[in-house]
């Protein structure tokens, strides 16, 4: 699971998270011990375990039969085994992709696992039980050691918007040709994960490699399903039919919640790290932006983000100060003014060289290659 900084290299190491890794360690090293092997199906392997030493090892929701297990917790392994009737696994070893999460959509939303998990927080959360608290904090966990393995050197940038941005719009294509900009400049772009100006954002990193004309066509096609209200299995059908005609898109994360179960995530950020507690989702999302943030109009939700990357900025308490560039004038002096107080803050301090503000979204990435220096 999640492990400090110092300890980081070699635990993972020791991590397990796919069957082949499994294969390779026991072939190489003759021994499990002291390994952490996380939501590997490992009923095929029962003469690999039978015949392994696995002392100290942990399984994490590994499948293995009756006899392999026994022999593995007489050995002294630590073994937390599947638990049925859950529509997540609180051990997964990696991230969701669009697929995982909209599996079954031929049937309706409802039925996807990305809903079914929803619903499941929903009824965990109001019982107050505290098994179930414990298992989404696991998976949570799980969660953020699997997008630190997948972020690892990346240069990320994050685009944060709010979620009314509708497609077929200016505002939308715009928020697209951004996140296509940053791709092709070699940023990971990050986003919230969601609809409107994060699924554009995805959308656009996802058209990358592709010839400029595509993102255009992807955009009209999208226009047929502006928002994901009133029908989600509408909105999400029609950005799989984008995905279906060009299959072969670019990289880019996106970070959601349960939180926001109205909310359903996009299908174009193409490894997904959903959580159940915001909160955790919030401060996860911006750490990892260390290339700087976007922030593109949008309500509440994005001046909490505004000002929730400006505190470890203002303070230095992840280092040097990362950019952050504010788009469209108006919103952040008039509608919402963010900008005058986050300005405030910055003067005299080293974040103040790191702060923009532009008119235009086409603005933005010279002003972070600005900031960046």
């Amino acid at each position: 699971m999640q492990t400090s900084p110092a300890h980081a290299a070699h635990h993972e190491d020791r991590e397990i998270e796919t069957l082949e890794e499994f294969d390779a360690v026991v072939s190489a090293r003759g021994t499990l011990s002291g390994f952490r092997v996380q939501a590997v199906d490992l009923t095929d392997r029962t003469r690999e375990l039978l015949t392994t030493d696995t002392t100290g090892a942990v399984f994490l929701g590994c499948r293995m039969r009756p006899d392999a297990e026994a022999k593995t917790r007489a050995d002294g392994a630590l073994v937390l085994p599947p638990l049925p009737g859950l529509p997540f696994d609180p051990y997964r070893g990696h991230l969701y992709t669009p697929d995982d999460l909209f599996a079954s959509l031929d049937k309706g939303y409802e039925e996807t696992p990305d809903a079914l998990a929803y619903a499941w927080f929903q009824r965990t959360r109001a019982d107050g039980d505290i098994f179930a608290s414990m298992l989404r904090a696991v998976h949570d966990d799980s969660m953020s050691d699997a997008l630190d393995e997948l972020l690892r050197g990346a240069r990320v940038v994050g685009v944060m918007g709010g979620h009314a941005m509708a497609r077929g719009t200016e505002e939308y294509r715009g928020a697209a040709r951004l996140g296509r900009a940053l791709a092709r400049t070699g940023f990971t772009v990050a986003t919230g994960g969601g609809p409107g100006a994060m699924e554009a954002a995805n959308l656009g990193a996802y058209a990358a490699p592709y010839d400029d004309p595509v993102l255009d066509e992807a955009c009209e096609l999208l226009a047929a399903a502006p928002s994901f209200t009133p029908s989600i299995s509408d909105w999400a059908r029609a950005a799989f039919e984008v995905r279906t005609r060009w299959p072969k898109g670019g990289h880019s994360v996106g970070i959601p919640t349960w939180f926001y179960g109205h909310e359903p995530p996009n299908a174009f950020a193409s490894r997904i790290a959903k959580y159940f507690a915001n909160a955790t989702r919030e401060d996860g999302l911006l750490a990892r932006c260390n290339a700087g943030v976007v922030f593109l109009p949008g309500a509440a939700g994005t001046v909490q983000e505004v000002f929730d990357n400006a505190t470890p900025n203002y303070y230095e308490s992840r280092g040097k100060p990362t950019p952050m560039v504010l788009v469209n004038r108006a919103h952040w002096t008039e509608k919402l003014p963010a900008w005058p107080l986050l300005r405030s803050l910055a003067r005299e301090r080293s974040m103040e060289a790191r702060i923009a503000l532009v008119d235009r979204i086409e603005e933005a990435p010279e002003a972070l290659k600005h900031l960046l220096g």
